[in-house]
């Protein structure tokens, strides 16, 4: 977790002029838009001519935005382990596990390593995902009680381990008793805490900008907003009394030891239809958001907020930055990532990454800090993009556990699990033993892309030093240990070869070289050659214990990473 009062404020100097010379030009690396309702396709690579690599002399002279970073596991509970029998996932469950993600031993490498975990809804609801919400205060009785999360949370602290939740807030169940009376009661309190075409003089027509048809759904002779699904009426913000109440929620988990939210739909709170898309309408949500932060500053000013802005265009998740949440999930950046390890070829991110930083450093005054990912509950599973291909599963890792910010893992990415829409068979239970010997696995859900035959399960690959799931171990306990990986900026470095990808993570003080062979066969780049001095000279970590630095050369066996400090 960033913590905004304590983070140096300085840039480097590059990236300080980028932001204001290259702001126009962003959207060469980051086009088009997605939508939770839509599959997300890999957008091409910026047509960019790769950089000269920067000299010695330029490196050391710049003084850099160290960002401290957790590694975040994406946890849905009912799919994550059942400890009472029922097949469906809970609370307890998730305290039994804690010692795979972290057992708070730094010492030791069984455990996976991460530092954080988001979890999916887990206030009631009637549907089995939990993003319709009937009661803000409550844990789903699936999931157990608030006494068992005041005891995750507890448990999660002892292992150093911060706990972030899903804030769904754009919209409730029609289940919620807000919704129920808003509906039989035209007069009833929460009548205005809805959007209801017919009260508001609206036209019951236009297209949903989330891409869902129409937003408009009618009940009792009246329509009403429901931008994402009839089931899930969206609130009206313009009412200061549902503006409050949200500030309130929000106060209430802080206040029980929650570290921060991730926040669903963050820009859907006004941009309900697609005419509502342009800048008058981010600027009400960003100012919202402004509000609700500034709210949560009372209670925790050190609280982790990250906004889901389903959006590539950095221009669009840039507002978002000033002074409401300090990450936006770079949707962007996971596809660059997947591409370039189904393509075997270096895509130029850290050039794209340099330039959107400049942006969003300058918008947020040097406080934002990136959350990269490679999938999310919404996306066709990494495994199954890169069809089955172990390699380029480990080479996607590589990269992005060696990005910086706070990288987030989907549950059962480590291993390895597959899953296609639609969005069931992307959340299957998480695979402990792919011989279904494991006594808290799930079964709420019955296995397609995850059988037995298909995937193996986390007891199988504990052990197994050529995993994928060793693999991610491996590359947190990296992140763990060396500095520039866990809080460095990135710059871009060429490699000379399309086949190689590598970049600088850089501190004040320290400096390493991130290198992947995103290919199959042996690769040899000349490290003297690309940056004019000998400042990487110590091959200090690597995936295959074959590869050698001699001199200023440097040998890759296929699909491996490297760090040269």
């Amino acid at each position: 977790m960033v913590h905004n009062n304590k983070r140096r404020k300085i840039r480097t100097l590059s990236i300080y002029l980028t932001a204001i010379v290259l702001t126009g030009s962003l959207l060469a690396g980051c086009s088009g838009t997605a939508s939770p309702s839509q599959e997300t396709k890999p957008i091409a690579a910026p047509e960019t001519k790769q950089p000269e690599s920067k000299t010695s002399a330029t490196m050391v002279t710049t003084e850099v935005d160290e960002q401290p970073s957790d590694v975040y596991y994406e946890i849905f509970v009912r799919s994550f382990y059942d400890s009472d029998g029922d097949g469906i996932g809970d609370l307890q469950g998730v305290i039994e596990k804690l010692d795979y993600l972290n057992d708070g031993d730094p010492n030791t490498t069984a455990d996976l390593g991460v530092t954080g975990i988001w979890l999916m809804p887990i206030n009631p609801s009637p549907s089995y995902h939990g993003y319709d919400v009937t009661d803000y205060r409550s844990i789903h009785p699936d999931y157990g009680t608030l006494d068992d999360f005041k005891r995750l949370l507890n448990e999660a602290d002892k292992r150093g381990i911060k706990i972030i939740m899903d804030l769904v807030v754009n919209h409730t169940s029609t289940e919620h008793d807000w919704f129920k009376q808003a509906a039989s009661d035209k007069a009833s309190a929460t009548r205005d805490w809805y959007i209801w075409a017919e009260d508001q003089g609206k036209t019951p027509s236009g297209v949903s900008a989330a891409g869902s048809g129409s937003p408009w759904h009618e009940l009792n002779g009246a329509h009403y907003m429901g931008t994402f699904w009839g089931g899930m009426p969206d609130l009206n913000f313009d009412n200061p009394k549902v503006r409050e109440e949200m500030k309130e929620i929000g106060k209430f988990w802080l206040e029980l030891g929650v570290d921060g939210f991730r926040i669903d739909a963050a820009k859907h709170i006004y941009e309900d239809m697609m005419s509502d898309k342009g800048e008058e309408t981010t600027a009400k949500n960003t100012a919202w958001w402004q509000e609700f932060r500034a709210s949560m500053n009372e209670v925790n000013p050190d609280a982790y907020i990250v906004g889901e802005i389903w959006d590539n265009s950095a221009a669009v998740i840039a507002p978002y930055l000033n002074n409401a949440f300090d990450s936006g999930f770079n949707f962007s950046l996971g596809e660059s990532i997947i591409g370039a390890a189904r393509n075997e070829k270096d895509n130029n991110l850290a050039f794209t990454l340099e330039r959107t930083y400049g942006l969003y450093s300058q918008v947020s005054g040097g406080k934002f800090t990136d959350a990269a990912f490679l999938t999310n509950h919404d996306m066709n599973r990494v495994m199954s993009q890169l069809k089955d291909d172990g390699n380029h599963a480990k080479m996607a890792a590589g990269i992005l556990l060696t990005m910086p910010g706070n990288p987030f893992i989907y549950y059962g990415e480590e291993i390895g699990m597959k899953g296609a829409k639609p969005d069931e068979q992307i959340r299957e239970p998480m695979i402990w033993s792919n011989t279904g010997s494991d006594k808290g696995q799930t079964t709420w859900e019955p296995l397609k892309h995850n059988r037995g035959d298909q995937v193996q399960g986390v007891e199988q690959q504990l052990d197994d030093k050529d995993s994928l799931l060793s693999r991610y171990r491996t590359l947190i306990h990296w992140r763990n240990e060396v500095p520039a990986l866990n809080r460095g900026t990135i710059e871009s470095y060429s490699s000379g070869n399309q086949q190689v990808m590598a970049y600088i993570r850089r501190t004040n003080d320290r400096s390493a070289l991130v290198v992947h062979n995103l290919s199959g066969t042996e690769q040899t780049v000349d490290l003297a050659a690309k940056n004019g001095s000998a400042e990487f000279q110590t091959l200090s970590k690597t995936t295959d214990n074959n590869a050698a630095l001699s001199g200023s050369s440097l040998k890759l066996p296929p699909y491996t990473t490297v760090i040269v400090e």
